[in-house]
C-alpha cells in the first residue's frame, strides 16, 4: 500500500478525530487523497510511435505529496549544477536542541524564520573575522528539513558553503583553509545567541536551559560542488517517508523501513495508522515558507554575477591560468520523459482536462 493509498483509506477517519488541525493540512490531506485520481482532470498524450491516445489523470503538485516531487528535484539540481562554483565547499548543519522543539511546532513561522537569520548571521559574523576568512561577503544555501529517519521532528538546516569569500572591494577571492572553514564551538555559541534574539516576545514560553546548554553545529568538508548538490538535492523536494520504505499495512499499522546513522542494516517501525499520518503531517511547512534560500554571492540581487565569481576563484585556484573547461557546460541532463507502455515510444502532449472552477464575480 503507498502513502496516497494510507490517506485515502483512513484520512477521512484523522479529520474525524482531529477537526481544528491547521488549514494546510486539511489542505496537503485533500491534494494526498485527489493526486492522479480523475478528480483533478487528465493530460491527454499521443504517442509518437504507435499513435495511440493515452489519458494521464493529472498531479496535484503539492510540495508534500510523494507522487509528486522527483521532477522537481531533478529540475532543481539542473538549475544549481549551472551555478555551481569551482574549488572546495562545505555542508554545515545547525540543529536546534530537542527541549525547543515543541515550541518550533507550535509556531514554525517564527521557528523557522529565526533558523535561517540566526545561522546566516552567525557565519556572516565570524566570516568577517581575518582569522578565519576576513571577508564581509560569503555565499551559501541553506535549506530546511524536518524530520528524521522514523519521523520523528527535528529541524535543522543543511548549508552547501563555498570555502571562501569575496574582498571588500570585490576584486579578489579569499579563501578558507581546505579542511576548516569557521570554528564550530564559535559557530554553535552565535548561533545561539541570535536565535534568542529573535525569540525575545517569546521567552516567556521557552524553557530557560535552553539557552544555557550546547547547540549542535556540525561543519563537514565535501570537496566540490556537484557532491554537494547531489547530497542535498533529494532532501530539496523529498516528504518526510517514500513508498519505497512502506514495508506492509495491515491490521492499522504501518511498518516501515529506517537505517541508522552509520549503520547500513534495515531496520523496521511499526506504527499504529492514525500516528502514522501525525507524523507525516507534522513536516507540513507553513503556506508559502520558503524551504531553499541563498545568502551572499549565491543570492540572485548579488552585484556580483557567477561568471566573475568563478574567474576570481580560478584565478586565485590557477594564478592567472585560467582556462574555459573549468566552468560548466550550458548543456542540462535531459529530463526523463514520458513513455508509451505499449511501444515504449515517446508522448506527444496534447492538451490537459482540468475540471470547471467557480470564479469569484458578482452575480
Amino acid at each position: 500500500m503507498t502513502i496516497t493509498e494510507i490517506f485515502r483509506t483512513f484520512a477521512p477517519e484523522y479529520l474525524a478525530l482531529y477537526p481544528d488541525m491547521p488549514l494546510q493540512h486539511k489542505k496537503t490531506i485533500a491534494a494526498i487523497i485527489n493526486c492522479r485520481s480523475g478528480s483533478l482532470g487528465a493530460t491527454i498524450y499521443r504517442c509518437e510511435g504507435c499513435g495511440r491516445k493515452h489519458f494521464i489523470d493529472r498531479s496535484c503538485g503539492n510540495r508534500h505529496c510523494p507522487q509528486c516531487q522527483y521532477h522537481k528535484s531533478r529540475q532543481w539540481l539542473n538549475a544549481q549544477l549551472q551555478k555551481r562554483l569551482p574549488g572546495n565547499h562545505f555542508l554545515i548543519t545547525f540543529t536546534v536542541p530537542e527541549q525547543l522543539r515543541h515550541f518550533c511546532r507550535s509556531h514554525q513561522d517564527v521557528a523557522y524564520g529565526a533558523l535561517f537569520t540566526a545561522s546566516s548571521e552567525a557565519i556572516k559574523k565570524l566570516a568577517l573575522d581575518t582569522r578565519f576568512i576576513g571577508t564581509d561577503l560569503p555565499g551559501f544555501t541553506s535549506v530546511l528539513h524536518t524530520w528524521g529517519r522514523q519521523m520523528h521532528y527535528h529541524p535543522h538546516l543543511h548549508l552547501i558553503v563555498p570555502a571562501g569569500g569575496l574582498s571588500f572591494d570585490r576584486h579578489r577571492w579569499l579563501p578558507s583553509r581546505n579542511n576548516f572553514y569557521l570554528p564550530v564551538v564559535a559557530l554553535s555559541h552565535i548561533f545561539r545567541a541570535k536565535f534568542r534574539d529573535e525569540m525575545e516576545r517569546f521567552l516567556d514560553d521557552i524553557d530557560p536551559a535552553v539557552w544555557q546548554m550546547e547547540w549542535n553545529v556540525n561543519v563537514q568538508p565535501l570537496g566540490d560542488s556537484v557532491t554537494a548538490l547531489k547530497y542535498l538535492a533529494p532532501y530539496i523536494f523529498r516528504v518526510a517517508i517514500s513508498n519505497a520504505r512502506i514495508m506492509e499495512v495491515k491490521d492499522r499499522s504501518v511498518v516501515f523501513s529506517y537505517r541508522k546513522k552509520g549503520s547500513n542494516r534495515l531496520r523496521q517501525v511499526t506504527l499504529e495508522v492514525m500516528e502514522f499520518i501525525r507524523r507525516f503531517l507534522q513536516h507540513v511547512l507553513p503556506c508559502g515558507f520558503m524551504k531553499v534560500r541563498h545568502y551572499g554571492f549565491m543570492s540572485a540581487n548579488c552585484a556580483v554575477s557567477l561568471v566573475r565569481l568563478r574567474a576570481l576563484i580560478l584565478e586565485h585556484l590557477k594564478g592567472l591560468q585560467v582556462c574555459l573547461e573549468d566552468f560548466p557546460s550550458e548543456t542540462r541532463s535531459p529530463l526523463p520523459k514520458p513513455v508509451c507502455p505499449c511501444c515504449g515510444g515517446v508522448l506527444l502532449y496534447l492538451f490537459s482536462i482540468i475540471p470547471a472552477r467557480f470564479c469569484r464575480g458578482s452575480t
